[in-house]
């Protein structure tokens, strides 16, 4: 199971790459993702929480996959143990030449617990995304 979101933003991937990775910041403005601690580099593992719209908090440690300035931020975090629930989270900047930046926000889930929190995903999750990248083109486009 999937689920993707994207918007575009009226800044430079630089612009919001700065904003997406200032995560001492995330309280004062992310609504989906509360806070991420660590020292976030590949391989390293990194506490994440977040708080989808219409759930409870979740705190747990992904596995940084992949941080590539301007581009790419990516981590794989499970559910106790891997193979119950694991999920892959990236967020992809495009560059479109032209001052703008399409953000692409994605979540790949596998597991045996999947299919319980299906509709949850497709619902609240979804929900947490599109709130969360909302909020990161408004304090890209701010002047």
């Amino acid at each position: 199971m999937e689920i993707k979101t994207d918007i575009l933003i009226n800044a430079t991937p630089s612009k919001v790459w700065a904003i997406l990775t200032n995560f001492d910041n995330y309280p004062n403005w992310n609504p989906f993702i509360k806070s991420i601690t660590g020292q976030v580099a590949v391989g390293n593992k990194i506490t994440a929480q977040i708080e989808p719209p219409n759930s409870s908090k979740m705190t747990f440690t992904p596995k940084v996959l992949a941080f590539e300035t301007n581009k790419e931020f990516r981590w794989l975090g499970h559910l106790l143990f891997a193979g119950l629930f694991d999920g892959e989270h990236k967020f992809e900047l495009i560059d479109n030449q032209n001052g703008t930046t399409t953000f692409i926000q994605t979540e790949s889930f596998k597991g045996m617990l999947v299919p319980l929190f299906k509709k949850t995903l497709n619902t609240n999750t979804t929900n947490g995304f599109n709130l969360m990248n909302q909020k990161l083109k408004e304090l890209a486009e701010q002047p």
